[in-house]
């Protein structure tokens, strides 16, 4: 991948990963707003708007993430499978994005019952905080991992490295 092309990928990449942590951290902050609140209305509009945020703003951003990354792995001489942290922030991403897609349909059925319900069973919905606090921790993982990158070749990475440095001897 071409130098300007390359960082174009990258800053596309990194405003969907930034985004995507961004919106985790605001569902995060409608579902304890859910958790505490008395007032009905209250319940209602968290887990409509999460139900809302998820589908139309995490849910794509987790898919663009996910694409972009794969795209700058192949496209650079990282490559997806020479270095542990690539593999490994790969895998969590869509470890990640597996389980969202998994867990929305719940946060649309709960959503339903929650524009529906009175009382003390809407208040017993509480909030959505294990799925979204989980996730975040491994977007944060997958941050550290792809500004620090450690160091590591797997065994695919070592044997290229070996074929690279026979060639040019």
């Amino acid at each position: 991948m071409k130098p300007g092309l390359r960082k174009f990928v990258l800053a596309i990449h990194l405003t969907f990963s930034v985004g995507w942590i961004g919106t985790v951290v605001a569902y995060l902050a409608l579902g304890l707003t859910a958790i505490t609140t008395d007032e009905d209305q209250t319940i209602r509009a968290a887990w409509t708007t999460m139900e809302i945020i998820g589908w139309y703003v995490i849910v794509p951003l987790a898919l663009a993430s996910l694409v972009s990354g794969l795209v700058m792995a192949l496209g650079t001489k990282w490559g997806l499978f020479r270095h542990y942290w690539v593999l490994i922030s790969f895998v969590l991403t869509l470890f990640a994005t597996t389980v969202l897609l998994l867990h929305m349909p719940t946060v649309s059925s709960t959503a339903d019952i929650a524009r529906q319900a009175e009382g003390a069973t809407l208040e017993a919905l509480g909030g959505d905080l294990s799925h979204p606090g989980i996730g975040l921790v491994i977007l944060l993982v997958i941050q550290v991992l792809n500004i620090y990158k450690p160091t590591g070749l797997t065994r695919y990475g070592w044997r290229k490295q070996q074929q690279r440095a026979a060639r040019l001897s």
